[in-house]
């Protein structure tokens, strides 16, 4: 018998385990919580365990601010040996010997901090022409996805025994630690490749707040949805203009300068959604939360 989904709104922050791609951790999840409306807000690859935010329900609404957050990981790095994934589970492409000294690999590591230009896997769901790279991949292509410009804030050397060497990377949104692992052992000589992925946080969400797949249930509480939008800024609207905002009307408010996404709630506390703050103070409604007081779902309140 089909056991009936139930509307769930928040987040949940999972510890994702090895051997699930995100979509496959997600779909467990939404049916341990029996919830019937999920998304995930990044991509982990299969091999990699750690933070994978969950959206439910409203709280989906919320996902692409959360995709774009910064990002912590641990990563483990065999040097010497260079595979076509960049990764464990890819072919053995070249083996080079490791005659790096702790200076030079201080020096190399060092030149991937800040604004840098770095070419995705082969191996990665970026798409060209509706069709992800991998897919070329696996057919023999040789082609590539364009290098783009990504932010490393930070790289820390946490061990280095032998082959092994782990490290601590905090990063912007598009980074991809796999092609770390290959350009860094390609500048020092000698190649390398994903041995373990770990993700540290996402955001403000770390790893002290996630929970095993295998403790969700459907008595599992979730985070309140705006707990992803805590790098906005708050608007508290009182009740005519919570109102007029719920009705998808732009509204005017005093002592607001700045332009960006805001997070609206009513003036008894209740989150109602995300507008945009436009220039002379005007709030501008665009993904309203249903279930918020007043809410009418509005045509120009979409999107």
């Amino acid at each position: 018998m089909k056991v009936p989904c139930v509307r769930r709104d928040g987040l949940l922050v999972l510890d994702k385990p090895p051997g699930l791609s995100s979509t496959q951790a997600l779909a467990q999840a939404r049916h341990r919580l029996r919830a019937c409306k999920g998304g995930h807000t990044g991509t982990l690859d299969p091999l990699a365990t750690g933070v994978l935010v969950l959206c439910f329900g409203e709280a989906t609404k919320a996902a692409s601010f959360l995709v774009d957050s910064d990002k912590r990981y641990r990563v483990a790095i065999t040097l010497g040996v260079s595979t076509t994934t960049y990764d464990r589970e890819g072919e053995v492409v070249a083996r080079r010997p490791v005659t790096v000294s702790d200076a030079a690999l201080r020096a190399a590591v060092g030149r991937f901090i800040g604004r840098i230009d770095q070419t995705p896997p082969r191996f990665s769901a970026i798409k060209q022409d509706g069709r992800p790279f991998y897919e070329r991949a696996r057919r023999g292509d040789e082609a590539r996805p364009a290098s783009r410009s990504v932010v490393v804030t930070g790289i820390e050397i946490i061990d280095r025994e032998d082959m092994m060497l782990t490290l601590d990377v905090a990063c912007g949104k598009g980074f991809y630690v796999r092609s770390l692992a290959h350009d860094l052992g390609e500048a020092l000589g000698c190649g390398g490749h994903v041995a373990e992925l770990r993700r540290l946080a996402v955001g403000r969400f770390t790893l002290d707040q996630a929970v095993a797949l295998t403790d969700v249930g459907p008595d599992t509480a979730l985070l309140e949805s705006d707990a992803a939008l805590t790098g906005l800024p708050s608007v508290v609207l009182p009740g005519f203009l919570a109102r007029a905002v719920m009705r998808g009307q732009g509204v005017h408010i005093g002592g607001r300068e700045q332009e960006g996404w805001v997070r609206l709630y009513d003036d008894s506390g209740v989150f109602l959604g995300v507008g945009w703050s436009a220039a002379a103070g005007e709030i501008r409604p665009k993904r309203l939360w249903i279930g918020a007081p007043g809410h009418v779902e509005p045509m120009d309140a979409r999107g």
